[in-house]
This record gives C-alpha cells, sequence and structure tokens, in this order.
C-alpha cells in the first residue's frame, strides 16, 4: 500500500481542506464578469451558434474540488448576468473536458478521507452542500432559456456522472465509460444520482445502478436511453456542433420540451439537501478497509496528473 492510502492526514491538513470549503461558501460576488478568465474551466464563446463551451481543465486531479466548483458555480452566474444585461444572447451551453480521457471522476475523495478520519460532520457537510447547489442550477440549466450539452469525451464515474445526469442532451465518445462507484468503498452517491435516475429510469434501475457499482459502457448507456448521441472517439465536437445546427431552428421548442420535463418532474433543492446530509452521516460509519480503499482511488486519480 502507497504512504498516500495509509497515512492519515495531520490535523494542521484537515484544517487546510476545511478551510477551502468554508472559501466557497463564503466567497463574494464581484460585478466585473471573470466569464472567461476561470482557474479550472476554459470558457468560449461560439456567436454563430451562440452556444457558450467550457471545458474543464482541473490543475489536480480531474474530480470536483472545491476550485472546481467555484468555477461552475461563477460559470452559470456570469452566464446569467450577461445574458440579462443582453451582452450574451446564449441559447446552448455546452460542458466538456480537456482532461484526456476523463470527463469528470466526482467527489474529493482526500477531503472525504481527512473528514471521516477527523469525525467532521459539519465540513463533510458543507462540501455535499457545495456539491449539490451546482447539481440544483445545472439541473434548471443555470435559470436560462438554453439548451444544455454534456460533452463525454472520457470517464464521468460517481459525482462526474450525477453532474451529467443534469443535462438536457449528453453526446458521448465511444469510449467513455460511465457509472457509480462508491459502493467500492461503503458509500452511495448522495450527491443526486438516486434523485435523477430515479426520474429518468425509476427507482428499481436507480437502486441496482447504484449498489452494484457497475461501470457501464457509452453504447449501454446509450440503449438506456441517458446518453442521446453516440458517436466514435474524437468526433464529440462536431457532433456538438451537428447537433446545434440541426435543431437551433427550433431552438424555442426544445427549451418548451426540457422545461416542461423539470415541471413534470420537479427536483427541489430540499431533496437533494436531504439525501446529502444523509450522505454525510453514513460517510463517517465507513470502516477502516473501505477508508484505505477511498484512499488508494484518490491516489490512483493523483497518478493521471503525473
Amino acid at each position: 500500500m502507497d504512504d498516500l492510502s495509509s497515512t492519515p492526514l495531520s490535523a494542521g491538513e484537515h484544517e487546510a481542506l476545511v478551510t477551502a470549503t468554508e472559501s466557497f461558501t463564503s466567497a463574494p460576488h464581484t460585478g466585473q464578469s471573470t466569464m472567461f478568465d476561470l482557474g479550472q474551466i476554459d470558457v468560449s464563446w461560439n456567436a454563430d451558434e451562440q452556444s457558450l463551451w467550457a471545458f474543464m481543465t482541473p490543475a489536480n486531479r480531474p474530480n470536483f474540488s472545491m476550485q472546481m466548483l467555484r468555477d461552475v458555480r461563477t460559470w452559470y452566474s456570469e452566464t446569467k448576468r450577461l445574458f440579462e444585461a443582453e451582452l450574451l444572447p446564449v441559447k446552448y451551453m455546452i460542458a466538456g473536458s480537456r482532461f484526456p480521457g476523463v470527463f469528470n471522476l466526482g467527489g474529493d475523495l482526500e477531503l472525504f478521507a481527512a473528514c471521516i478520519e477527523q469525525r467532521d460532520l459539519p465540513s463533510l457537510v458543507k462540501y455535499g452542500h457545495a456539491c449539490i447547489d451546482v447539481v440544483h442550477r445545472t439541473w434548471r440549466n443555470g435559470d436560462l432559456p438554453v439548451v444544455s450539452v454534456a460533452l463525454a469525451q472520457g470517464d464521468a464515474l460517481g459525482g462526474g456522472f450525477e453532474a451529467l445526469l443534469c443535462f438536457d442532451v449528453v453526446i458521448a465518445e465511444r469510449s467513455a465509460r460511465f457509472g457509480l462507484p462508491e459502493m467500492l468503498f461503503g458509500l452511495f452517491p448522495g450527491m443526486g444520482a438516486y434523485s435523477i435516475l430515479a426520474r429518468k429510469l425509476g427507482r428499481l434501475m436507480a437502486e441496482r445502478m447504484i449498489l452494484s457499482g457497475k461501470v457501464y459502457t457509452a453504447e449501454a448507456m446509450y440503449d438506456m436511453g441517458i446518453v442521446h448521441m453516440l458517436v466514435e472517439d474524437g468526433e464529440g465536437e462536431q457532433a456538438v456542433h451537428d447537433y446545434i445546427a440541426a435543431n437551433r431552428a427550433h431552438h424555442a421548442g426544445h427549451v418548451g420540451v426540457f422545461e416542461a420535463g423539470r415541471r413534470v418532474d420537479p427536483l427541489d433543492y430540499a431533496e437533494l439537501k436531504d439525501i446529502v446530509e444523509n450522505w454525510a452521516e453514513c460517510a463517517l460509519q465507513i470502516d477502516l478497509k473501505d477508508l484505505r480503499m477511498m484512499r488508494r482511488l484518490a491516489s490512483a486519480q493523483t497518478r493521471l496528473t503525473k
């Protein structure tokens, strides 16, 4: 077992992780737009398509660090502000990743492990609230009349899969994989997976996917209806352009259909909040073996960046 898997974080290291969580929840909003100057997201505007593209560019592990969550939140809030000021007539919002082979691997396992070791329930809850804030914004398309598109050119696991499930349209390259592996370390995905999968596939299928911890191919996700367009590797971005070209003339109708779906089967923030707080309490119950597995997975994610 490597050192990262077996050595707990010191109290000082844990405090630093907690501070990162607190800085996210208290970060002030500024009047100046930072839409095109985000540390963890590369944002570009296509005026011809009226499409706003955001590719995750993680500095370290390709997961939802506090910095990544902050930048996703800013992407939504700044887009809404500029749209309402009639400076950004956006119709499509596309999210992808520049990390090779990875869309997003989910939660910050290092933070989870540190909080569990320190028996720090409040910090786990704060991180969970930060995650569901992003999930809920994504589910609502940032409260904008847009069509949202997730472009999966790599693996979407755990919280990465939860986030992807919130988009109106999912376009995936064939080698991408999807799944909820939290059961590998005795937890369940607490940031929206059950809620969204139950709405899309039904409760029994949601429970089957979560309890199995199975990782699915893009083709399997296409057959289930989670992936809307399946394309060959390297063709994902062009597929998004093709989708917009084919459907832009009927943009208002598409927005109406997706908004109707959210109205028929609404996802309330209170539901997500209750579940994530249950998740945090469950996290403190996992045993030492599961905690070591969590650290090994975090270490494996770190090695991807080297």
